[in-house]
Formats: C-alpha cells, sequence, structure tokens
C-alpha cells in the first residue's frame, strides 16, 4: 500500500511542480490551430470521396 501512495505522491508532485502547462493564450493559439486542421482535412477528404464517388458513378453508367 505504500508503494501506491508513493506512486500518487510523486505523480502529484511532478504535475504540479515539473510539468510546464501552456498559458490560456497558447492553448487557444493551439485549439485553433487543431481546428483549422481539422476542417481542411475533413474538406480534403470530402472532396476525395466526392470525386470518387462521381469517378465510379460514370464507369459504371459506360460499362452497366
Amino acid at each position: 500500500m505504500n508503494k501506491v501512495r508513493a506512486y500518487f505522491r510523486e505523480s502529484y508532485h511532478e504535475l504540479v511542480h515539473k510539468v510546464s502547462w501552456p498559458t490560456w493564450q497558447e492553448l487557444q493559439s493551439s485549439t485553433m490551430v487543431v481546428l483549422i486542421a481539422t476542417v481542411v482535412i475533413t474538406a480534403i477528404v470530402w472532396g476525395m470521396d466526392a470525386l470518387s464517388h462521381l469517378m465510379l458513378t460514370q464507369y459504371y453508367k459506360i460499362i452497366g
């Protein structure tokens, strides 16, 4: 039981005293980067899906 208690004590000490937490401004900036990247990647995947759907529809019309 002492090992478990020591683990939590050391974990708390590391999180409070050793970890460098971002400022509110840095957090907002990073969040915006992630949101913009998510929208861009989603648009790219959607475009690829729409293009492949269009191409396959045309292909099946030709051979069908």
